[in-house]
């Protein structure tokens, strides 16, 4: 099957349109995000450079390619579709979390030794599981939005632009909400800033060299999908539905 012609379009004029991967980009966003907070976040790993050791939560080696799926969404979708995304996340996030507390809380049956270990991998601190569902909420829909504007604003060129520039806000904000309400007085105010910058440098560089793969991607989507979206006139409230 040959691939439609790519037609610029703008968000409105696309309103209620169906494409063919929208929903399995939504998926993937979604098992992306969940996955890497249940396996990732709780276990910390070491990596030694130079015969320094550095210390990093295993989960950032996924976590970012929620924003590099969170990218190809808004360029590819718009940015209505990818706030139908983000809130599909966001609503797995506190599913996830009210599902690991009732998990942990239930009494184990007699004989069952997996009780400490579910407790440490699946009974988070509700503070750190709070601080992480406000600071991608925060962050994916600050992220989506400079994306779609900076797409107008290069007038679609330039794509490492949008997806590097965009991460770096998006991340910012997400990093800047997520350490100081998780940590903010159980570390010490270096240690919070530290980690928070470390971090962030950390999800923008990933972001960088994953660019290449987001070119392929983005590509071959608005290929398939025969449009290339412009949010022109787009409603950026982060509450509205529409698509």
């Amino acid at each position: 099957m040959q691939d439609t012609p790519i037609l610029t379009e703008s968000a409105n004029a696309v309103s209620g349109r169906h494409f063919r991967y929208y929903d399995f980009v939504m998926a993937a966003f979604v098992a992306v995000l969940l996955l890497s907070n249940v396996i990732g976040a709780a276990k910390p790993a070491v990596l030694s450079i130079g015969g320094e050791q550095w210390v990093f939560g295993a989960g950032i080696l996924f976590f970012p390619l929620g924003y590099v799926i969170g990218d190809v969404l808004t360029e590819v979708y718009g940015f209505a579709r990818a706030r139908r995304v983000i809130w599909a996340g966001f609503a797995g996030l506190v599913f996830m979390a009210f599902m690991s507390w009732v998990v942990v809380a239930l009494p184990p049956a007699p004989g069952w030794e997996g009780q400490a270990a579910y407790e440490a991998v699946f009974g988070q601190v509700w503070r750190i599981v709070a601080a992480s569902i406000i600071a991608f909420w925060a962050g994916e829909f600050v992220n989506s939005y400079v994306m779609a504007r900076m797409k107008i604003w290069t007038a679609g060129k330039h794509l490492w632009t949008r997806t590097i520039g965009s991460t770096i806000v998006g991340q910012g904000v997400d990093s800047l909400i997520f350490y100081p309400l998780a940590f903010w007085g159980a570390w010490t105010n270096e240690q919070v800033f530290i980690v928070m910058i470390t971090n962030w440098l950390l999800k923008v560089g990933w972001e960088v060299v994953l660019t290449p793969l987001t070119y392929i991607v983005v590509g071959w989507l608005k290929h398939k999908e025969g449009v290339d979206i412009f949010d022109e006139n787009t409603d950026f409230s982060p509450f509205k539905t529409k698509v």
